[in-house]
């Protein structure tokens, strides 16, 4: 009685098929491109990424003799594929990075109003969101409509592929496009009305877990699945990964550290205040019933360590190419303990939450004779700590007191990275034994649909911790009097950092 979880990436798909204790029994991964021809562009070929969708699932499948019992999926938020009626998509997929609906969130945003949109849905209007990028289609492609179905989402896209019985689209990601009521769980009709989108272009929304249908006979053949697999609606790839981490209680978050970090955690009721409004946090429907869901966002995680290896590790590069180490565990071993004598502002792409500012850009202070590009290194570790309490401490003004940690994606392979976490928050950080969090959690949904759980606290049982670091007093306090000097950097240098530009 195998569970498959799929997790429907930016740049990649995965596919792993567990037992229903939570053992991962094989994985399988594929790459793909996203596609940048203009400025504020991001497509993907939606096709392309559904035949490697298949690709994993057919490499997974097989090395279990293709005993699935059930499938559901983790995919990415925010992205819009035009569909017809044959599954089709019409045009590239706009994902959540694309900016181009710029003048259509203007426009939903006045005729409406920025809090009414926020109390209404949870959802602070932006060009990421799924609603204008709808509007945008019907402005400037509007042949489309002559074979327009559904304006689906990868998780609506991804199940009528597979042989859902409807056009069904989970909850989570249904109220993520700002369309949907949070209250009620219903597209509103005001809201579209106003956007210029008929409400027959959308999918059903559907609670995750929900039985909506069996893999169809064809892709079983295909695939090398046997027959009657159940087909059973995902979620939104953060709450995803959130039940995979067993978060399922409010006090809890998940730290997924990759190319981005992403701090994410659920509570009971709705959050729609000011604090969350002004910090852009989102307030949509966990895959958990009846329960809610918010993250903060700091743009670059991996990536400005990336930025780092590929400008200044050059020494530790060409030392992991001889040894077959990864750069990156090598340079967080040369860094100095403790505090770094640097202050390192990691806006290299611009503020996350809770300022989301995009004119913001990166610093280094403190510079010296005597700093080292190490000294520069550690600067940006503590940078990407003290981003995330900074989100910790405006989440706890909202109301939502996060007291421990749950840690995944790459930032979960470094000890060093780990005990800075607890050092610098104060809170105890953990890792868990299956990484693939938003696999597992896509698998739990499966278990869950397919009745091998009878309920959520039934499913969870089988997530595990791994290591717990503890913050150190004495360390900490080191840490709380670089913070505070911290905190005041993105204000200080606001009005400088609005005024550079590329001369």
């Amino acid at each position: 009685m195998w569970l498959m979880g799929v997790d429907i990436g930016t740049t990649g798909v995965k596919a792993a098929v567990f037992d229903p204790e939570g053992k991962m029994l094989v994985y399988s991964f594929h790459e793909y491109d996203v596609i940048c021809e203009k400025s504020g562009y991001a497509e993907q070929d939606a096709e392309l990424v559904w035949k490697y969708v298949r690709e994993v699932m057919s490499s997974t499948a097989s090395q279990v003799n293709g005993e699935i019992t059930a499938i559901s999926i983790s995919t990415q938020g925010d992205a819009v594929i035009p569909m017809d009626k044959q599954c089709n998509a019409l045009c590239y997929a706009q994902l959540g990075m694309d900016y181009r609906a710029v003048k259509e969130t203007a426009e939903i945003s006045k005729l409406i109003g920025e809090k009414t949109l926020f109390t209404q849905t949870g959802i602070r209007p932006h060009p990421l969101n799924s609603l204008v990028k709808m509007m945008w289609f019907e402005r400037n492609l509007p042949n489309l409509k002559k074979n327009l179905w559904k304006y689906a989402t990868y998780s609506d896209f991804i199940l009528a592929k597979m042989g859902s019985d409807e056009p069904v689209i989970d909850l989570t990601m249904a109220s993520r496009t700002m369309c949907l009521d949070i209250k009620t769980n219903q597209w509103s009709k005001d809201i579209l009305s106003a956007a210029g989108i008929d409400v027959s272009f959308l999918s059903k929304p559907v609670p995750s877990g929900t039985l909506v249908g069996h893999l169809r006979t064809d892709l079983c053949n295909e695939l090398g699945i046997k027959l009657g697999a159940k087909l059973v609606a995902g979620g939104h790839d953060q709450t995803c990964a959130a039940l995979g981490a067993g978060l399922v209680r409010e006090n809890v978050a998940l730290d997924s550290h990759g190319t981005a970090e992403v701090l994410s955690t659920a509570f009971n009721k709705p959050r729609l205040d000011d604090v969350m409004f002004n910090s852009y946090y989102p307030c949509y429907q966990h895959v958990v019933p009846n329960m809610y869901f918010t993250f903060a966002l700091n743009h670059v995680g991996g990536i400005l360590f990336k930025w780092y290896k590929d400008n200044l590790g050059y020494a530790e590069v060409a030392e992991a190419e001889k040894t077959g180490e990864r750069a990156f565990e090598k340079i967080v071993v040369m860094t100095p303990s403790g505090p770094s004598p640097l202050l390192v502002l990691p806006h290299f792409n611009g503020s996350g939450t809770p300022t989301c500012d995009i004119n913001s850009k990166g610093a280094i202070l403190g510079l010296t004779m005597s700093s080292t590009r190490h000294d520069i290194a550690k600067g940006i570790l503590d940078s990407t700590a003290f981003e995330l309490r900074i989100n910790i401490e405006t989440m706890r003004k909202a109301g939502i007191n996060i007291q421990q940690l749950l840690c995944v994606g790459g930032g979960a392979r470094s000890p060093i990275d780990l005990k800075l976490k607890a050092d610098v928050t104060g809170i105890p950080v953990s890792t868990l034994r299956v990484r693939e969090a938003a696999c597992l959690g896509a698998a739990i949904l499966a278990g869950m649909g397919a009745g091998v759980y009878e309920n959520v606290n039934d499913a969870i049982s089988c997530v595990k911790t791994d290591i717990t670091y503890y913050p150190d007093d004495k360390m900490h306090e080191r840490y709380n009097e670089k913070y505070a000097v911290y905190t005041s950097l993105y204000e200080a240098l606001k009005e400088t950092n609005s005024k550079i530009k590329s001369w």
